[in-house]
């Protein structure tokens, strides 16, 4: 079975405005992207000639510049492509999927297209029209925005015709090309009341494919439902010219697969328009439904042409987007050897996405890594493009990474901690062949109880990473043998350092002891690690800046801290470097988390609550959602990152301003907070005017804007349990 791949290349309309995700993930002007792409081992590459970039403002007016150079450098690196002429797309400005000159004007830019790459072979001249209709024309979310039955039937021929008129000039100057259709391929569950509306959208859901094989004919389920609204005489003209695709291109994901409810109270949400809840599958089917393999099998059975998956891709932590690519080849690995002609899995989102979170609706520039992340402008590989790089050559690659910690544990999607709400039972088939590599676990070893350890432990708790959490009192770790001792017992493959003993005012009234056991607290750890091969991971904080400048200090400027326990942290890090040169550094600002009520937020709330007025500091920082913090720490340990790394908010403010956005955030009245001078009556210990952060490699954590959003819900959930708790 190949690997193949694709970087998400949607350019679609939104109101007026076009959004092209070459542009925003940086592709458009690496060129170099392709070499990357080329050494995990893809064999075939989905990759855009798009009809909104190449011809824009004319249908006779073309720019070939950009894909000449690209086609070209793929054909030098041993690539196949599979050209895409439109992407989610509703065309350039002088059409739409709801005009009549769509499936003309598309056919006739595949015509250019073929005659400036005739030796292409294999095409995709529209990406899952069904989904594309959906969203264009049903549900109104991209252009044109329509939302009623005529106008996605509408939108939905359109695509099959200008796919048909397309493969026919492609062939009249390349009669071996051939069709590769992809669609998002899913399945609908539901409640008996609900059996119809189940039935419509399975049968729904192969419509794409039913039309360009001729097979929407009056006796078709859908075929009633589509003359209706006018459209009999275009379905007879489709079925008496079919145009079969050569590969079934089958997207899935988590998401693909449905679960209708019409019992709305069953469920804390709000009420939907269509009078039932429309849910995915996994969150509330018990067993799990059938997932990749089901939808595989289903389609095998039903056509009997060659597949691949031609989109996979997770949207989630690093370990399970790694075990969500794992499964899925397995999967396919399965199938081929019972007989279902599967031909390759393709690594899509290659370079991320930006806002499919919000299916493109919102500009919000929140950006998803994939196998590389692209934040500093530079793609990083991650941990999925190591288990890529495995798939794609074999061998003893594949091997070792089998061994790989975040692979011994099965999916989200296959565990009992993926249900929402309460579960409901059904028939199930037999279950996935493929569950975890099927390795015993080695934990990760969190040094530290205080509030980044419990942080950490709960994330790992979350993500169904191992681990084993010690404290600094049951097991001293700045003693050589009891540390030897502690890692020779749990075996860890990564230590996290998050134990904590001075705080800045302790530091400054016993300088010489707290960085004395500062630098032995991070210098023990981290040369034991280093003599096992273990992975270390050393907290650092901002208090190593404020004396040079005023503006964020980034990874590359030189320490200068103001206070004893930063010029502790500089002798610590230091220690480090020494010990462990691959250790991992984190410096992170302001630390604020809904679960500590020991940090800045809690602390205004709880003020502000009792009506108390509240004094912050004028002194610039970059305030940090720790459950953000660690959630991107651990996936950088399981990228096997090294060095040091900014990890911070993406602000730089005072204390007084985030202490002010924070009773915003939660509806406190924010006139209470008081501006000081940044001195506290008793302060022993200098606090920089500004300690603020930015990162050499981009801004890796969520907008602090966003982490507000969230530490208040918590919050309210939080207010919410003591409440029950005190009735």
């Amino acid at each position: 079975m190949e690997l193949w791949g694709g970087h998400e290349c949607t350019v679609n309309r939104v109101g007026d405005r076009y959004r092209d995700q070459t542009i925003l993930t940086g592709h458009q002007h690496r060129i170099d992207d392709l070499d990357r792409f080329a050494a995990l081992g893809i064999r075939r590459l989905r990759y855009p000639v798009l009809w909104e970039r190449i011809a824009p403002n004319s249908p006779d007016e073309h720019d070939w510049s950009w894909s000449d150079e690209r086609l070209a450098r793929i054909a030098e690196l041993g690539m196949d492509p599979i050209v895409g002429l439109t992407h989610h797309g509703s065309g350039p400005a002088y059409t739409s999927l709801v005009s009549d000159n769509f499936a003309p004007l598309l056919g006739q830019f595949a015509d250019a297209v073929v005659r400036r790459y005739p030796h292409i072979e294999h095409w995709t001249p529209v990406n899952e029209p069904l989904t594309t209709a959906r969203f264009s024309a049903l549900y109104g979310h991209w252009y044109p925005h329509a939302a009623d039955d005529r106008s996605f039937w509408l939108a939905l021929l359109n695509q099959i015709d200008a796919t048909r008129l397309s493969m026919q000039a492609i062939r009249a100057i390349n009669p071996a090309a051939k069709l590769v259709q992809t669609e998002d391929l899913g399945r609908y569950y539901g409640t008996e009341p609900l059996r119809d509306v189940v039935d419509f959208y399975n049968h729904r859901r192969w419509i794409s494919w039913d039309l360009l094989a001729g097979r929407v004919t009056p006796d078709h389920p859908l075929w009633e439902e589509i003359a209706r609204v006018g459209f009999a005489d275009r379905l007879h003209a489709i079925a008496d010219d079919p145009c079969p695709p050569d590969l079934l291109g089958v997207n899935h994901y988590v998401t693909s697969e449905r679960f209708v409810d019409h019992r709305l109270a069953e469920y804390d949400l709000s009420t939907p328009e269509t009078g039932y809840h429309d849910l995915t599958a996994a969150r509330v089917l018990d067993p799990a439904p059938a997932g990749l393999s089901g939808v595989l099998t289903e389609a095998w059975q039903r056509y009997r042409i060659p597949i691949a998956v031609t989109e996979s891709h997770l949207g989630c932590t690093r370990e399970e987007q790694m075990r969500w690519i794992w499964q899925s080849w397995h999967d396919c690995l399965a199938l081929r050897e019972k007989g279902v002609d599967v031909r390759a899995l393709t690594a899509w989102a290659l370079i991320g996405n930006v806002d499919w979170s919000s299916l493109l609706t919102r500009e919000a520039g929140h950006y998803e890594p994939g196998p590389f992340d692209v934040r500093s402008g530079t793609p990083r590989p991650t941990a999925i493009a190591d288990l890529l790089r495995a798939l794609g050559h074999g061998g003893a690659e594949l091997a070792a990474m089998a061994d790989h910690p975040a692979l011994a544990s099965l999916g989200w999607w296959q565990q009992q901690r993926r249900l929402e709400h309460r579960p409901v039972s059904w028939d199930a088939p037999a279950p996935s062949v493929h569950t975890s590599s099927g390795r015993a676990a080695r934990p990760i070893l969190i040094l530290g109880t205080g509030p980044l350890g419990r942080a950490l432990s709960g994330a790992c708790t979350l993500r169904d990473l191992p681990y084993e959490m010690v404290g600094q009192r049951a097991w001293p770790i700045n003693s050589p043998q009891r540390m030897a001792e502690l890692l020779d017992r749990h075996q860890p493959w990564a230590v996290i350092n998050a134990v904590e003993r001075c705080s800045i005012e302790e530091a400054e009234r016993d300088p010489a002891g707290c960085l004395a056991a500062g630098r032995d607290d991070a210098a023990v750890p981290a040369r034991l690690c280093s003599e096992r091969g273990i992975s270390y991971t050393f907290f650092s904080s901002d208090q190593l800046f404020g004396a040079s400048q005023a503006a964020p200090y980034r990874e590359d400027a030189p320490p200068s801290p103001v206070n004893a326990y930063g010029r502790g942290r500089r002798e610590a890090e230091r220690a480090v470097a020494l010990a462990c040169p691959d250790a991992l550094v984190v410096r992170a600002g302001t630390l604020f988390s809904p679960y500590d009520q020991h940090n800045l937020a809690i602390e205004v709330e709880h003020s502000l609550r009792q009506r108390r007025r509240f004094r912050a500091s004028s002194a610039i920082t970059s305030p940090t959602y720790l459950p953000d913090l660690v959630c991107t720490v651990l996936d950088l340990i399981i990228d096997g990152e090294r060095g040091t790394w900014h990890l911070a908010g993406d602000e730089a403010l005072t204390e007084a301003d985030f202490v002010r956005r924070v009773a915003m955030a939660l509806g406190l009245d924010a006139s209470l907070v008081v501006e000081g001078a940044g001195d506290e009556p008793g302060w022993r210990a200098p606090r920089p005017a500004s300690a603020a952060l930015a990162s050499i490699r981009g801004q890796m954590l969520p907008p602090l804007a966003d982490a507000l959003t969230r530490h208040a819900a918590a919050r309210k959930v939080e207010q919410y349990r003591q409440d029950e708790q005190v009735a």
